[in-house]
């Protein structure tokens, strides 16, 4: 097995800054692979009494990323595509809206914020690591170190990916910690048609 077959494995031994944002792709990576490859009937499947579905949680996710990328790490507005949604951010409604999204538009929406985000925090890091202050401040008036920010995605991922291991195996059967070796998102085609 090589890097290349599975990229998202964090470093044995690299630096904080590698270890931090390699947990940060590996969770992305883990949650992506249980969303993959899905039509509008999997995407919108939910367990029991609960209103979470795998297409919510694509939406939801897309948002923290942009949000975290842009206002709390440098106050920037979040920009295309959220100021084009009426009602974005305003509590649940990534979660529910993303019922009227088709799987094309919640994969592209996921993966364009997180390359966006992926590129924002980049630039961070290179110009002035984990220790930097972010524009994110508590009530009295401390700001958040860029740690945090990458932190709080950690956090935010972890929840939402065990989440989406239970919704996943529901709708189809898929489980397991990480991807097989090799996978790569299936966003070009597409998604497998589930029983509805």
């Amino acid at each position: 097995m090589t890097d290349s077959d599975q990229p998202w494995e964090p470093p044995l031994a690299g630096t904080e800054a590698e270890h931090v944002t390699g947990a940060l792709d590996r969770l992305r990576t883990t949650f992506r692979w249980k969303v993959d490859d899905l039509d509008a009937v999997g995407l919108r499947a939910r367990i029991g009494v609960s209103t979470l579905a795998l297409g919510g949680l694509l939406k939801h996710l897309a948002l923290v990323e942009d949000e975290v990328s842009t206002a709390r790490l440098s106050g920037a507005p979040m920009g295309a595509p959220w100021d084009a949604m009426a009602g974005a951010g305003g509590g649940d409604w990534a979660f529910t809206s993303a019922a009227d999204d088709t799987p094309e538009q919640l994969y592209a929406l996921w993966d364009g914020a997180v390359a966006r985000s992926r590129a924002r925090l980049d630039a961070a890091m290179a110009d002035g690591g984990l220790d930097q202050l972010v524009h994110l401040s508590g009530p009295d008036g401390r700001h958040a170190s860029l740690r945090r920010l990458v932190c709080d995605l950690i956090e935010e991922y972890g929840r939402h990916t065990g989440h989406a291991d239970l919704l996943r195996e529901a709708v189809d059967g898929r489980v397991g910690e990480d991807p097989p070796s090799g996978w790569r998102p299936l966003g070009n085609r597409p998604p497998v048609a589930t029983d509805g």
